[in-house]
């Protein structure tokens, strides 16, 4: 049956071409109106579970900002979902990606590849803001401080390492900005260039989720760069997608990522806790003169 298809097409397609129907259809000045970008700004990424909804109420408020490329991922749990996300997904800057079921580690790390972005932030399906500030303080902070790689605006982390697992305990910040141990999603932005040059992935071990966000704060630590925290003022529009669908598969994933995390960062606490005491005592000093 499909080679029957195949042939009939075939035949449609050279009569198209012969008879000229479809010339002209395309040209340079149309694609150039459409103002595509290879040098954006910010990226932004959104994983979507089943959220469409929510999404196109947040892609159209990240619109605004003047320098932007947008990155949807779409889970592929259902498909009335992806047709909403490919007719919201039009613009030149704008992309969708359909994935089965491969959640936040492999699909955030996939994308930040493709990203053009020199700055990435991701974020989640319940991700909500009044206006693009969050964005525009991420981008004076990255600039202000050439080695912070990882900035987040939702909790500021210290490690909790009790054997055999590891955890993190929320900082209640007492300024709009500083270096912390870690942070979580979402929004977490992401230095690209320095992503690239030295962290290079987001660690498939603890695939297909859970905890990788506080493994990559630890390894940038390690790798001579900087995690910092701010208040990106966002609030949340419902039950993430992620956590709405897979509550069972989250505590497992919980077990056994904590595990990993104290095994591969329980001895290096004390170094962690010294880079950060560092850099926090530089940025008082820089901000008292």
């Amino acid at each position: 049956m499909n080679g029957i298809k195949l042939f009939i097409n075939k035949i449609k397609l050279s009569l198209q071409k012969h008879t000229g129907v479809t010339q002209n259809k395309k040209s340079y000045e149309s694609w150039l109106s459409k103002g595509y970008t290879n040098t954006p700004t910010v990226t932004v990424i959104i994983q979507s579970h089943n959220k469409s909804l929510q999404v196109s109420h947040i892609v159209a408020k990240l619109r605004a900002y003047p320098s932007i490329e947008l990155i949807v991922i779409d889970d592929g749990s259902d498909f009335t979902h992806t047709r909403t996300l490919a007719r919201l997904m039009t613009g030149a800057n704008e992309f969708l990606i359909h994935s089965n079921d491969l959640y936040e580690n492999i699909m955030y790390d996939r994308t930040l590849r493709m990203a053009n972005g020199k700055y990435v932030a991701l974020l989640q399906d319940d991700d909500d803001f009044d206006n693009l500030e969050w964005i525009q303080a991420a981008v004076r902070l990255f600039e202000q401080y050439p080695a912070l790689a990882i900035l987040g605006g939702k909790d500021a982390l210290e490690f909790v390492f009790q054997s055999p697992k590891a955890n993190g305990k929320i900082i209640q910040a007492t300024r709009p900005f500083d270096f912390v141990p870690a942070v979580n999603r979402a929004p977490m932005w992401i230095n690209r260039e320095l992503y690239m040059q030295k962290l290079h992935h987001i660690d498939f071990a603890f695939a297909p989720f859970q905890y990788d966000d506080y493994e990559l704060c630890a390894r940038a630590w390690l790798n001579g760069l900087q995690v910092g925290w701010y208040d990106a003022g966002f609030k949340s529009l419902s039950a993430g997608g992620m956590r709405l669908w897979n509550q069972y598969f989250a505590q497992q994933q919980y077990e056994k990522n904590s595990r990993q995390l104290y095994s591969l960062y329980n001895k290096h606490q004390a170094e962690i806790e010294r880079l950060v005491q560092q850099s926090h005592r530089l940025f008082l000093q820089k901000n008292k003169d």
